[in-house]
């Protein structure tokens, strides 16, 4: 389970996921990664590959918002010549070209519409059908799929089918942002830096605890790809130095300095501390459309304690 290890985590939520994605990656099922941007849903499904069957075989990309509608059929499906024009002879498809390996399609709520249902074709027969050709082809790929949007809220806005939803959602695995794995974020400088002092050829700066404290603090909207950017951008332009809050971006340590929420009274009356905890629950729960890892980030909490207190209140319906 080597490739599962080189990901760094000592967040339970992380740790709670690597073993399903193991799980996982023993099978040959359909697998959702879900969460935000820059989340490391590429890792996983780099993992998940390299420990299953198909190890030895090809493990393609597609990002499916980087091309225009008229191109992404052709890419993933190929085209036989005189198909459209330009079309000068036949070209193969991604899906051929993954054949006894893994597809992984990332940002797949960007799939147009008109492409999803040769998707669900493949996905419930094996049969792909290439741009201007009348016969269809089979091939064995194991579909990896990434969102970084929610499909439901797509689904109920007809932007996104149903039916594939469901095909893609067997075994579903949500990223926690950053900002929920703050325990995380010192290894994974280590780990930066010492990345880019060898890309490089740089000696990496230190962080100092000021700085690790602002850092610690921040939101991280990009999640660990704005951590690993931060880490180069300030290993070429302070290399060998130590890195103290007001050599951070401004963005940091405007954040840092920003007034903190103003402590609670407590009432001369008092409180029901379970009823109120379970009332800020149910109000995050439901600002956020019952998406558990947002609802987790607004009360401060990390998704396995927000789980632990909603089983304790007895939450169901989310």
């Amino acid at each position: 389970m080597g490739h599962f290890k080189s990901i760094i985590s000592q967040s339970p939520a992380l740790d709670s996921l690597i073993r399903s994605a193991r799980m996982v990656s023993a099978t040959d099922v359909t697998v959702l990664l879900k969460g935000e941007t820059g989340t490391g849903k590429e890792v996983f499904a780099n993992a998940i590959q390299k420990e299953s069957a198909r190890a030895g075989k090809a493990f393609i990309t597609l990002n499916c918002a980087a091309l225009p509608e008229s191109l992404i059929e052709s890419e993933l499906f190929g085209h036989r010549k005189g198909s459209f024009t330009g079309a000068n002879a036949n070209k193969q498809g991604l899906f051929q070209a993954a054949d006894g390996g893994t597809l992984f399609l990332d940002e797949i709520n960007s799939l147009p519409v008109s492409i999803q249902a040769k998707l669900l074709r493949f996905l419930e027969s094996g049969e792909c059908l290439a741009v201007g050709d009348i016969k269809p082809y089979n091939v064995d790929v194991r579909i990896i799929a990434a969102t970084n949007t929610d499909l439901n809220k797509q689904v109920a806005a007809g932007e996104f089918r149903q039916d594939l939803y469901y095909r893609l959602n067997v075994v579903p695995l949500e990223l926690p942002p950053l900002s929920q794995r703050t325990e995380d974020i010192e290894h994974l400088i280590t780990h930066f830096l010492a990345m880019m002092a060898k890309a490089h050829s740089i000696t990496p700066p230190h962080f100092s605890k000021r700085a690790i404290k602002v850092l610690k603090d921040y939101s991280w909207p990009g999640n660990i790809r704005e951590l690993r950017n931060l880490c180069e951008r300030l290993s070429i332009l302070l290399a060998g130095r130590t890195i103290e809050p007001e050599n951070l971006p401004y963005e940091f340590v405007s954040h840092s300095a920003a007034p903190k929420t103003a402590d609670f009274t407590l009432p001369e009356r008092g409180i029901q501390l379970d009823s109120l905890e379970a009332n800020l629950i149910h109000q995050a729960l439901n600002r956020t459309n019952g998406n558990r890892s947002k609802s987790a980030k607004l009360l401060g909490v990390s998704r396995d304690t927000l789980l632990y207190r909603m089983q304790k209140h007895g939450f169901t319906a989310y």
